[in-house]
């Protein structure tokens, strides 16, 4: 494989097809999309993921906000079935302080435009009864939230990138970038080599080595997350959100006629590690046991490791890089990269076409974590 390209997109999960689907969309010819894997793969191959705009640093509301109205035409543009469920979110909250930031949380959000309230334990209850009110405080719910198929989601982009021009290399491995006077010239990899104009670096946890090649730092650790599947549940679970006891990060919803669980292991080491264990889901039983006691002892009947792109302060890094300016990225979103992938595949757009944002994004750029820069703080992490 030799061949020039204009744009060079590392990464073909659902931020790099997102990313090609807007460059085609506007017009930019000879994008080139290099995969190591297939499609969809990697992060993005979870069979459910959350979409939501329920955030506490405006900058996240306005892309969450912005990708849910894309997710809702996702049918007409750029087309296909994602199985969107506008369930709402749910937070559940045991800690006064997790009460006082959702409640400003909220404020905010209201401001931007985003519906959401926070209700008390017996609401709670009633929009999802698995719930057991006694211990909670308070609770925050959106109603606009809720869940969809990553690989639906991939697939429609990937389909109509494909029908605007856009090549798709998979099975291919990025080795190395020729960076001549300031500017990548080159992708190399293990099939030959790209000329190109420029690089958008979408490789999610392996975006810091994908940067190393061309000189650019990406402070982007690989983090294991682990989610469960029940078994079909007799009757069918009801109707309920996405929902999350905060203080613990244990989550469920309904996936097809069971549940999906899931849950942060405050032990885990960082790595590249995508083995599925059992072990983890004990941590899940021990907080149902307090929080939704009917799922405590659900049979487990399979399950899904993947890899979270963690940063220093849990927020993407997007934007260009200020000492090889044609070297873009769209990385590190800390397990919110599916539901602002449609957004941020506008704004890397934008920045490609050097247009104003759809969304300013300035203060997601990874020069924030040079020395004598703080990092931007966001409070709703999972």
């Amino acid at each position: 494989m030799a061949r020039a390209s204009r744009v060079v997109v590392v990464g073909g999960g659902v931020m790099g097809v997102s990313v090609a689907f807007h460059l085609a969309e506007a017009g930019v010819r000879d994008v080139v999309v290099v995969e190591r894997g297939a499609l969809g793969r990697g992060s993005s191959g979870k069979p459910v993921g959350g979409v939501r705009a329920q955030f506490s640093d405006p900058v996240n509301i306005a892309l969450g906000a912005r990708s849910l109205r894309a997710f809702r035409d996702f049918a007409a543009r750029p087309g296909g079935d994602i199985r969107l469920e506008t369930v709402g979110y749910l937070f559940l909250l045991d800690r006064p302080e997790d009460v006082d930031a959702f409640e400003e949380s909220v404020r905010v959000q209201e401001r931007m435009g985003v519906r959401g309230r926070i209700v008390g334990p017996r609401e709670a209850h009633e929009l999802c009864p698995y719930v057991r009110p006694e211990g909670l405080l308070a609770a925050a719910y959106s109603p606009d939230d809720g869940h969809a198929r990553p690989g639906a989601v991939v697939a429609g982009y990937a389909r109509a990138a494909a029908a605007a021009g856009v090549s798709f290399v998979t099975g291919t491995t990025v080795t190395g970038m020729d960076v001549t006077g300031g500017r990548v010239t080159a992708v190399r990899t293990d099939r030959g080599v790209i000329t190109c104009d420029a690089v958008v670096c979408a490789a999610g946890a392996w975006s810091a080595g994908v940067g190393a090649l061309a000189g650019v730092e990406l402070p982007v650790r690989p983090l294991r997350r682990q989610i469960a599947f029940t078994a079909p549940l007799v009757p069918p679970p009801p109707r309920i959100p996405f929902t999350i006891d905060f203080s613990s990060t244990a989550y469920f919803h309904t996936s097809g006629q069971g549940l999906l669980f899931g849950l942060a292991d405050p032990e885990q080491e960082e790595g590249f590690d995508t083995t599925w264990t059992e072990e983890w889901v004990e941590l899940f039983r021990s907080v149902m046991r307090r929080r939704a006691p009917a799922l405590a002892d659900l049979d487990v009947v399979g399950g899904w490791a993947g890899l979270y792109e963690v940063t220093p302060d849990r927020n993407a890094l997007v934007g260009r890089a200020g000492d090889v300016p044609n070297f873009l990225y769209a990385t590190g979103f800390s397990g919110h990269g599916f539901l602002q992938a449609p957004a941020v595949g506008e704004v890397v757009r934008d920045l490609y076409l050097e247009r104003q944002p759809c969304v300013d994004v300035a203060s997601l750029s990874a020069e924030r974590f040079r020395v004598g820069a703080g990092g931007r703080p966001e409070a709703h992490v999972v």
